[in-house]
């Protein structure tokens, strides 16, 4: 308690010491480890035709799960949940009816039946019945006027934040329409924790066709004079487990060694392209979405980084975390799993840093070669100290989105962040040709960008895990209010 009142007093009343790189032959040879060859070697098995994608769930997932636990054995992590590698978390997959399915809508008399086959819903585990419900078009993420009781038709990206809005201001249910380059398939399951599979949610309905796009575009924004009436039957329920991967490297300081430092990546990825999709490359028919970079990068570079560190002679002062985690894909999910259900305190946990596609250079607006980027950059004091360590090793980490970034919402670092942990992810090309397409395969990495990458990372860590003092989130940004509010809720100050 003295610890955490003292790091509370530093944080909110004066400035604490800058956050210094850790220095000593021991840390040079650490990040020497890291090899361009092991990284290689683990990406093209983890991303391999082999594993089917890794999809959430799959066999392929559960091969890649117990690989992980391998590398991490190997590395000397201890298994910290009873002695095992694997958080199991319970969850249902819920599998949508078209039978019953209804959606129309009504513009000033004017009715659109859609097609069942142009119709997803999820967000929902019970039955849908709605009568005419007024359509709400929605242009921004933006949610100012009162949407309680409507239909919201949403026409910006759709993030998790953003269904937290709308489900905080009550709307009914939100219509979306998918992306000009959305990937082919019309989902029909959706996967949700156990614990959680009866809680009130927003329906979601993605509808197609240029009938109902043609209504959509030319509804005026805000409130509008269109109505939608829809069905949707229950989903049908099966019980599956699924597995985040956990290992812990102790600290070897007395007091800093119950503190931890988490480095996260998500190693699901989109499994097959449904048999609707077309995908060739050259004369090849190729349905595996292999996820090389995304996240197969950001996995490969957990298992590096946990070997490179479990060498040192003594350990590093706090205990750090390597986790890998399930259903990044599905919507954050075992990140979210493990913000609800956590092995290690969170009230003891100071900072969580997520890799995320640090394999490819050919990013869309320019190379990124020696380069790297942390997503809300300037949200809290951790990317700060990762671009000192960029600067050791000659890797420019810069600030690619300035202000609100939209980013920060699209990885896993959101959960962690949620829960009031000082949480970013690192990327070296946040979009790039083959996002989210089966051509995303191992041979297209840059390996010897992604060894000087992940050694700015070590560096980072362990310079970090040394430090007596813990990043904090930046209360001058507008940006950081809620992480700030559930930072103190985790750290509350003692009653006199």
């Amino acid at each position: 308690m003295r610890f955490l009142l003292a790091q509370f007093l530093c944080w909110t009343l004066v400035a604490a010491p800058a956050l210094h790189l850790a220095e000593g032959p021991e840390v040079q040879a650490a990040i020497d480890h890291i090899s361009a060859d092991s990284l290689r070697g683990n990406l093209s098995f983890l991303s391999s035709d082999a594993l089917e994608g890794r999809d959430t769930p799959s066999r392929g997932l559960d091969v890649a799960a117990e690989f992980i636990a391998s590398q991490f054995r190997r590395a000397g992590l201890e298994a910290p949940i009873d002695g095992d590698y694997f958080q199991w978390a319970d969850y249902v997959q819920l599998t949508r009816r078209h039978d019953g399915l209804s959606l129309v809508i009504d513009n000033q008399g004017t009715a659109v039946r859609v097609e069942q086959s142009d119709v997803s819903v999820s967000r929902t585990n019970s039955e849908v019945k709605f009568e005419s419900l007024p359509i709400y078009k929605l242009t921004s993420d933006d949610v100012k006027d009162d949407v309680s009781g409507k239909a919201v038709l949403v026409t910006s990206r759709r993030t998790a934040a953003l269904f937290r809005k709308l489900r905080e201001k009550k709307a009914a249910l939100v219509i979306g329409v998918p992306s000009a380059n959305g990937r082919g398939g019309r989902p029909t399951r959706e996967l949700v924790a156990a614990d959680q599979v009866d809680a009130p949610g927003t329906p979601t309905f993605i509808v197609r066709g240029d009938a109902a796009s043609k209504v959509f575009e030319s509804l005026p924004e805000g409130l509008t004079p269109a109505t939608i009436t829809v069905h949707a039957p229950g989903p049908e329920r099966v019980p599956v487990k699924l597995r985040n991967v956990i290992g812990v490297l102790r600290g070897s300081d007395p007091q800093l060694k119950d503190t931890y430092i988490i480095v996260t990546a998500h190693y699901d990825h989109l499994g097959i392209l449904a048999p609707d999709g077309n995908s060739t490359e050259g004369t090849k028919e190729d349905r595996i979405y292999n996820g090389a970079n995304d996240d197969g990068s950001g996995v490969v570079s957990v298992i590096e980084l946990a070997g490179a560190l479990g060498a040192m002679h003594p350990h590093p002062r706090r205990s750090i975390v390597f986790m890998t985690l399930f259903g990044e894909e599905k919507g954050l999910l075992g990140s979210q799993y493990y913000s609800r259900h956590p092995v290690f305190p969170l009230n003891q946990t100071v900072a969580d840093v997520n890799i995320e596609q640090v394999g490819r250079t050919d990013d869309n607006d320019s190379p990124q070669v020696a380069s790297a980027t942390f997503t809300g950059f300037t949200y809290s004091e951790l990317p700060a100290l990762f671009a000192d360590a960029g600067k050791a090793v000659g890797v420019h980490v810069y600030d690619r989105n300035p202000g609100d970034d939209p980013y920060f919402a699209r990885s896993d670092n959101q959960a962690l962040a949620d829960a009031g942990i000082p949480s970013h992810t690192v990327a070296v090309a946040l979009e790039f040709p083959d996002y989210h397409k089966v051509g995303d395969e191992w041979h297209k990495i840059d390996y010897t960008n992604m060894t000087v990458v992940d050694r700015m990372l070590g560096l980072g860590i362990i310079s970090l895990a040394n430090d007596p003092e813990s990043p904090r989130w930046n209360e001058s940004n507008q940006n950081t209010q809620k992480y700030v509010t559930a930072w103190k809720n985790l750290h509350p100050t003692p009653s006199n």
